[in-house]
């Protein structure tokens, strides 16, 4: 009886480590299944969001600290800082040169390089801190507060959403399922502490 008991605490032990080393696997799998997109435009979608990050890491892997890239079934949404309007327009050219994207956003956002340089620093320690390098709230302080509310919010499909703060202005790029959930999304975005403006590239699914 002992030796099952041990036999029994041991398959359970494994069985959850086996569960932990697959929770993000699962967790990501998860998250796709429910995503307000067919599997043929997330694959394409993934393909054109690695496509970019790669051409910029080529031109300058640093670049990668200063901008984030956002894909939603073939439409882009770049945002971050820069300090050279140059290089911002180098890195536009370089996302549009996958034919598969149907409309490119260019948001980044042209600052002083100290500016720039104190968001690096702020992307790094990531949003646990709530002031923020040169601005009233950090900014990724301030998505972990937009996270927190549409996941907890049954009425919003959390997942199908993409969204950043820069300079406590937010950007959002996605897919409701209705404008009501569109305008409940928005709303919550703009009554989130920090933040000072909300630009939405968000679709809404037609209604059968």
């Amino acid at each position: 009886m002992k030796n099952i008991q041990i036999l029994s605490a041991m398959l359970l032990a494994g069985a959850l480590m086996f569960m932990t080393g697959c929770a993000s696997v699962v967790t990501s799998a998860a998250q796709k299944a429910w995503e307000n997109r067919s599997t043929e435009d997330q694959v394409t979608d993934t393909k054109i969001h690695t496509g970019i990050l790669d051409r910029v890491k080529n031109k300058d892997k640093g670049l990668l600290l200063d901008i984030s890239v956002d894909v939603w079934e073939q439409r882009v949404m770049i945002t971050g800082t820069l300090d050279d309007s140059n290089v911002r327009s180098a890195i536009e050219s370089l996302a549009r040169e996958d034919s598969r994207i149907k409309v490119l956003h260019n948001e980044i956002q042209i600052v002083t390089k100290a500016e720039k340089e104190a968001r690096r620093e702020q992307k790094e320690k990531g949003g646990e801190e709530k002031s923020g390098a040169g601005q009233a709230v950090n900014d990724f302080w301030i998505e972990t507060k937009i996270k927190a509310q549409l996941l907890t919010d049954s009425n919003v499909g959390s997942v199908n959403y993409f969204y950043r703060s820069v300079l406590n202005k937010v950007y959002v790029i996605g897919k409701a399922s209705s404008s009501v959930e569109e305008q409940l999304v928005l709303s919550i975005m703009k009554q989130t502490e920090g933040v000072k403006s909300v630009t939405e590239y968000i679709d809404v699914a037609p209604s059968y």
